[in-house]
């Protein structure tokens, strides 16, 4: 009966994300359901001590993450910076591979700490323009954001700054350049099976006579987003055209490269972390810089990457400044309200006896630590719909017996941080996953039309962080 409340619990939230219901709200009523019906005096105490304290200490530690990323992403779109970048692939790779220039168009501002939700506004009028000269189906286009924006660089390639390849760092006190080799590979893997996959379904309708519209030839754009680019023009020889071209890959760059230099400062930094009793501050305690310092550096790469936006174009950003800005807190707080609800609702589940029957299950199953905990992350990130959800359930339930068992093996943190992110970017992308759901709104297409791409790209996430086990099973890389 433990279980089966839990699964209600879960398949009943699920069910509410599907619909289009905020979890903000029914987050806490479905995890409150669940305790009611295990024992009903044990809710209030549950929701006081439990859920808000874990929903609390998420955006707590990630809200700036979460703030920055969006603030970021929307003056790289105000500034012209994702216009550049986008002119420049297309000259490099050809119009004719527009599938391969979206994908990296998405793949150079997800890594670059752009917002996953801002990625989809901001290259979908790109991707419509690409797609329709080529006549390529306009269904394709969900798929080919996914596999840009969802997929390696948001939870495999070392150093991105998305919040799945974040949250890790504080449990396995890691940085985000964990595990590289591995987590090369399975980018690798994932890039090369999804390029391979969308290029055999666009020759498949090209062979079938299905253009952009559709068979018949004829259609309306209905998307959210549905301004196009002109870039049809030839491109410009112009030195100084050049230079600004080369000049907008400098903000996401400099994100990068400054993640890497605070993440090797702040600990030199604070070498013995911070204590607030030296300053007569006892109540706040001391720092461990272990479980921040991933943090930190994020926060202040991306502020010097803002800075760098700003200073890319300032008058065609100010002209719209107080309308972007407020529109990109907006996102950010809605972002992580949402992540941080279900954050507390999977705290609440990881406490009811039902919980421990399926953790019980699963490390009985699954006695490597590495399998063990991708095949949980990845299971509870699809049933709650969230990458950083699914992994927040995993890691504050196990995230202790994961480092005792990682030791017991002698398998570095490193590699346990890179298979947890992958895994969390998995089976989380289901139809219920409000990053797909805004995806499919922004582009004007229904799951019917265009979810099936979407869970190609989610089944290839899911077979690279196995592969990536076997990998290092077989060779020890890391």
């Amino acid at each position: 009966m433990d279980l089966v409340i839990i699964i209600l619990a879960l398949g009943l939230l699920m069910l509410i994300a599907y619909r289009g219901f905020s979890v903000i709200l029914f987050a806490p009523l479905c995890a409150l359901l669940a305790v009611i019906l295990t024992e009903p005096s044990y809710a209030l105490p549950f929701f006081s001590n439990i859920f808000m304290e874990k929903m609390v200490g998420f955006i707590k530690n990630y809200f700036p993450v979460f703030l920055l990323g969006a603030v970021f992403g929307k003056l790289v779109e105000m500034s012209g910076i994702a216009e550049s970048i986008a002119k420049t692939i297309i000259n490099l790779v050809g119009r004719k591979r527009a599938i391969l220039a979206i994908v990296l168009m998405c793949a150079i501002l997800t890594y670059s700490g752009v917002s996953l939700f801002v990625v989809a506004f901001a290259v979908y009028p790109f991707a419509a323009n690409l797609f329709r000269e080529a006549n390529i189906p306009k269904r394709l286009i969900p798929g080919t954001i996914a596999l840009g924006a969802l997929s390696f660089t948001m939870d495999a390639m070392p150093g991105t700054p998305q919040i799945q390849n974040v949250i890790p760092t504080s449990f396995f006190k890691t940085d985000i350049y964990a595990a590289p080799i591995l987590g090369i590979i399975g980018s690798l893997f994932v890039l090369c099976l999804g390029l391979l996959y969308l290029e055999r379904r666009r020759k498949k309708a090209q062979i079938a006579g299905e253009g952009y519209f559709g068979f018949n030839g004829a259609g309306e754009e209905t998307a959210v987003a549905a301004e196009t680019v002109n870039m049809s023009a030839a491109p410009s020889t112009n030195s100084a055209s050049i230079g600004r071209q080369v000049l907008a890959f400098v903000p996401l760059v400099l994100v990068g490269v400054a993640n890497k230099f605070f993440t090797i400062s702040i600990p030199k930094w604070y070498p013995e972390g911070f204590d607030f009793s030296k300053l007569g501050l006892e109540a706040f305690g001391k720092v461990d810089l272990a479980t921040v310092t991933g943090i930190w550096s994020v926060e202040l790469a991306l502020v010097l990457g803002i800075l760098t936006a700003l200073a890319y174009d300032w008058k065609r950003v100010t002209s719209g400044f107080q309308q972007g800005i407020n529109a990109s807190i907006g996102g950010a707080l809605l972002a992580a309200m949402n992540t941080g609800s279900e954050y507390g609702f999977g705290g609440v589940i990881a406490s009811l006896p039902g919980f421990a029957t399926v953790r019980d299950s699963i490390s009985h199953t699954f006695t490597n630590p590495l399998i063990n905990g991708a095949v949980t992350t990845n299971v509870l990130a699809g049933i709650t719909g969230s990458a950083s959800g699914g992994m927040g359930i995993a890691l504050s339930a196990m995230g202790d017996k994961y480092i005792q068992a990682i030791t017991q093996y002698n398998i570095p943190p490193e590699v346990m941080h890179r298979v947890v992110a992958m895994a969390s970017g998995g089976m989380d992308s289901l139809p219920h996953n409000g990053a797909v759901i805004t995806l499919l709104a922004v582009t004007g297409l229904t799951h019917k039309q265009a979810y099936g791409d979407i869970f190609a790209v989610t089944i290839f996430k899911t077979l690279a962080c196995f592969f990536v086990i076997l990998v290092y099973s077989l060779t020890g890389l890391v």
